[in-house]
């Protein structure tokens, strides 16, 4: 039973990159290993070979930031391994000012062996046995990340961690077979039953899923989170599909929000009051409107990053009320006000001109790389 199951898992669950997209060199100078297909490679990140329980030998890299406190151990979608990760880590480690520790599944990249769902149970093990052997990485100041088939790795380990600091789920599945059929009810041969497992996390959760999801429906992030015991905010991004996610503004600006509020709990069960009630509520309720309008066209997102500018113009208008009410201030002084409202103005234009190309260095690297053959999981549906 155990070998049917897994041979339906890698049937339907796994395409690695093929050829993969980097070899693995030995630096002669420093003796590091380093990928040799990748461009603009950092000093700060630690690439690594590590043994699992199951006798396979996989690759990970681990991306160094001195000023965090907190550590991803981040599990990749279906169609990439780490070598076209690899900028999108290193800006995630930046952005969020944490460390990184990213991994290839067995049969991925430069691992050995073939993908199975227990093996990359195994997999992601390793490379926790490694953050905390290496690193000196405690559960309580980790967090595992899980983009769609790594939301399955990545709640089998949070099962088994009670003092995990918490969980962020990107388009995940509610189960493999839940991907193709719109099953009732968990079947033994089904995998990566997250559906069953996410009720048993005891750290907070974030959810991030788009409501225009081709290859996993919107429904599986929505009911993951609706059955979550520390439910934080979650992340529906209108008009989002399966791998565009990064693309949009809000994507980085709520993780920033997640990982500080997550910063400022002094242990795992102080996330009770991560989100109030009425806020769950309502985020359950915008959740259900949204997967009901499918066909509506989604806000530019680069409108949406800029949020601010309503406000300065509130700001101006009202600051010129003043100003005419202010009729014995000499038109000098009035004109040189004017001026530096103007010059702060266009400095604040400045900074969110800088924020929005952060955004989209991180865009170009998603769109760079193809993170995701959409039609994969289609296909093994049309073959079963």
């Amino acid at each position: 039973m155990g070998t049917a199951t897994s041979s339906m898992a890698a049937k339907f669950a796994f395409f690695p990159p093929n050829p993969p997209s980097y070899n693995i060199t030995v630096d002669e100078a420093s003796g590091k290993m380093r990928f040799s297909d990748v461009n603009y490679q950092r000093e700060n990140v630690d690439v690594l070979k590590l043994s699992t329980k199951r006798g396979n030998e996989i690759v990970a890299m681990y991306v160094k930031n001195p000023s965090a406190s907190l550590t991803v151990l981040y599990s990749h979608g279906n169609a990439a391994d780490i070598g076209q990760m690899y900028h999108i880590f290193t800006e995630l480690s930046v952005h969020l000012n944490v460390n990184l520790m990213g991994y290839d599944y067995s049969g991925y990249g430069q691992s050995s062996g073939k993908p199975s769902e227990q093996d990359t149970y195994a997999d992601i093990e390793a490379a926790y046995k490694c953050l905390e052997e290496m690193y000196g990485i405690k559960q309580q100041d980790t967090i595992l990340y899980g983009q769609s088939v790594g939301s399955g790795p990545a709640l089998e380990l949070a099962i088994r961690l009670p003092h995990l600091r918490a969980v962020i789920l990107h388009s995940p599945i509610l189960s493999g077979l839940r991907v193709m059929y719109p099953v009732k009810r968990t079947l033994w041969f089904d995998i990566y039953k997250n559906i069953d497992k996410i009720p048993l996390v005891d750290c907070p959760v974030l959810v991030i899923h788009g409501t225009e999801d081709e290859v996993v429906n919107f429904s599986h992030g929505k009911q993951l989170w609706e059955l979550c015991k520390e439910k934080y905010e979650p992340l529906w991004l209108k008009g989002g599909n399966h791998c565009d996610l990064e693309l949009y503004p809000e994507y980085l600006r709520h993780l920033r929000k997640f990982i500080s509020a997550i910063e400022k709990l002094q242990r795992p069960h102080d996330a009770l009051d991560l989100i109030p009630k009425d806020q769950t509520e309502q985020a359950s309720n915008n959740a259900t409107e949204q997967s009901k309008e499918k066909s509506r066209p989604s806000i530019d997102y680069r409108e949406k990053g800029r949020p601010s500018f309503g406000h300065r113009e509130k700001s101006r208008l009202s600051t010129d009320s003043r100003d005419k009410a202010r009729a014995s201030i000499d038109k000098r002084e009035k004109s040189r006000k004017s001026i530096d409202r103007s010059f702060k103005a266009r400095n604040s234009t400045d900074h969110s001109e800088r924020a929005r190309n952060s955004f989209d260095r991180l865009g170009d690297m998603v769109r760079s790389v193809g993170l995701c053959n959409v039609d994969c999981l289609k296909q093994t549906a049309a073959e079963v």
